[in-house]
């Protein structure tokens, strides 16, 4: 049997595999006859297999590669909507229909695919009717979860390519395998491993075998750099972060300006010393590439290359905090009564004070010093410095900036931009100039957040870039959305901060400014006018529009958290531990709360 017999046997029976997979209730003989109906097709990276508009005639199975599906706006841009790997099929519905292309589909990187033309369909469909059955189910399936967000299928081939000098890439394949390992069967090569005449047939038999193939390049472009780029679903640049930060010779001839422009992501993977508090200054590595996103890690820390192995494997776990004012204290009790509990958080971001609780957790200095560090913080009333003359704003902003900034410092030694944070990290902010919501994800951290709790009315808003950015729950409180898009992320945690219940009022007409003031002069037990102050009044009004999606929200997470904190006002810093402790309390509950599989499913361990 020659090599390209062999070959093609391989490819028949993954075709095989996939069939089975898709289409249980087809007997072998007719999935049998199915294979030998197909033609197959080989792409390189940029060819289109189908273009928008296009007539349908054919339906399309990938049996190894990587396709990329862009949709037209009604402005005439291609957006993209998902990614096809291996076993996935689409155009399936043209076998039914005369109806136009309804997206473009592009190949990544080196693909395979078969297709089944509307000729051999009907022909199979009146050989064995089953057949129409098993793909009428399928195309049902779609249907009904074409609004679902499709997360991003993980990559199956890996190029974990050298950037810089001294690095250790072959001692990172081999680590960054065995953490892969748990999500699947996973293996890595490099040049001195494979001969150079047979290297695409092994590597292409490896892919075959495998859920995830490292394979490490050469520092130098050459052929085997580059054929390791060509079949690459992901590359990661591996790059020691204490390097100067210009772009690489063989970065430059394989990533930036090759000969044909490959669509693959590409992941900046900076590499720190494990005694590296923060990695300040990463912006002149990000900027400088364009990359589909960074990831900071100590390569000697276990931790962190579990982190990445969960990231590329789209296991992460994601934790999202919303905004509330002092409540949003109760964030850090979660997320100690989680790491108590063995759920490790690799993306975090939130909305207003969720964003600063997020952002001291994406610090990762551990929760005894980022507790320590807050609570000092916060012994200054942050919403006490009022303005005598109120244009702006009721609050001067003055205190909330040191205590942002003094954070930081106290955490991260000094000022910081989003991208030098360890954990990934968002925030929302509202764009008053353009009336939109703003997703941060680079940028200097302290005005970040300080547009993210820039509450309208009460705290005087940013200026960033020539235009004015206020608080960000004006538009999404909760942003589950946003982490539940996040690029390797698999499961969403969500701390919600909303009230469970509404407090009805005794009275029937709003009390004048005397009235409440003299009211407010009684012991808190005869007061009658439970009536919110003007600046919690205008906070939660800020967030009016964002709770009405609450309940859109809370789907996009698997494991929420809303823990009952009517007791605490808005504005009551002072009970800064009592705040984390019912957040703590309330998290324990909920995991307490989970069935057995659900806890295995989350890796909980017991306290």
């Amino acid at each position: 049997m020659t090599s390209d017999d062999t070959e093609f046997q391989r490819r028949r029976n993954a075709l095989a595999s996939y069939l089975a997979e898709n289409f249980p209730a087809i007997d072998h003989e007719t999935l049998q006859d199915i294979q030998n109906n197909v033609q197959w097709m080989e792409l390189r990276a940029g060819d289109v297999l189908m273009e928008q508009g296009a007539p349908g005639d054919a339906a399309y199975l990938t049996v190894s590669g990587r396709l990329r599906v862009y949709v037209k706006t009604d402005y005439g841009a291609s957006r993209m909507v998902r990614e096809l790997g291996r076993g996935e099929i689409t155009g399936e519905i043209s076998l039914y229909t005369d109806a136009p292309r309804s997206a473009t589909v592009v190949a990544i990187r080196r693909t395979v695919v078969v297709r089944l033309d509307k000729a051999h369909f009907t022909a199979l469909v009146a050989r064995n009717p089953r057949v129409s059955t098993a793909l009428t189910k399928k195309i049902i399936e779609r249907l009904q979860t074409q609004h679902d967000r499709r997360p991003l299928p993980p990559p199956v081939t890996v190029t974990l390519l050298p950037i810089t000098d001294a690095v250790d890439a072959a001692g990172m394949a081999r680590r960054l395998t065995q953490a892969l390992a748990q999500f699947g069967r996973a293996c890595w090569v490099d040049s001195s491993t494979v001969a150079s005449r047979v290297a695409a047939e092994v590597l292409e038999d490896l892919e075959a075998e495998h859920d995830f193939v490292l394979m490490v390049a050469d520092s130098e472009p050459n052929e085997w750099t580059e054929l390791c780029i060509s079949l690459s679903d992901e590359v990661l640049l591996l790059a020691d972060a204490t390097q100067p930060a210009a772009i690489h010779p063989v970065e430059q001839a394989c990533m930036v300006d090759p000969p044909q422009r490959s669509e693959v992501a590409e992941t900046l993977v900076l590499l720190h010393p494990a005694s590296t508090q923060s990695p300040l200054g990463m912006r002149r590595w990000v900027e400088r590439r364009p990359v589909t996103g960074h990831v900071n890690l100590r390569a000697e820390l276990d931790g962190d290359i579990a982190r990445l192995a969960r990231l590329l494997s789209r296991n992460a776990v994601g934790l999202v905090l919303a905004g509330g004012g002092a409540r949003g204290f109760a964030h850090l009790g979660v997320w100690q009564a989680l790491d108590d509990l063995g759920i490790e958080i690799d993306c975090v971001g939130g909305t207003s004070m969720g964003a600063v609780m997020a952002a001291a957790i994406a610090a990762d200095r551990g929760i005894p010093k980022t507790i320590d560090v807050l609570k000092q913080a916060f012994k200054i009333n942050p919403t006490g410095d009022y303005n005598m003359l109120p244009l702006i704003s009721l609050i001067k902003g003055r205190r909330i900036r040191a205590i942002v900034e003094r954070s930081i410092a106290s955490l991260m030694g000094g000022p910081v931009d989003i991208v030098d944070l360890w954990k990934g990290y968002f925030c929302i902010a509202s764009n008053y100039s353009q009336g939109s919501e703003m997703q941060l994800h680079k940028g200097d951290l302290g005005r970040a957040l300080r547009a993210s709790i820039a509450i309208p009315g009460a705290l005087p808003p940013v200026v960033m870039d020539g235009e004015l950015f206020c608080d960000g729950g004006t538009f999404n409180n909760f942003p589950a959305d946003v982490m539940r898009n996040m690029r390797g992320v698999g499961k969403v945690i969500g701390v919600d901060l909303s009230a469970r219940r509404a407090r009805r009022l005794e009275f029937d007409e709003m009390p004048s400014a005397w009235q409440i003031l003299f009211d407010r002069l009684k012991p808190r037990a005869r007061q009658r006018y439970r009536v919110p102050s003007l600046v919690s009044y205008l906070l939660n009004v800020s967030v009016l529009y964002s709770v009405s999606r609450q309940s859109e929200s809370r789907r996009q997470t698997d494991l929420y958290f809303n823990p009952a904190l009517f007791k605490f006002g808005f504005l009551q810093w002072a009970r800064f531990s009592a705040i984390v402790t019912q957040g703590d309390a309330h998290a324990r509950e909920v995991l307490g709360a989970l069935s057995l599989a659900e806890k295995q499913a989350w890796g909980i361990r017991e306290a």
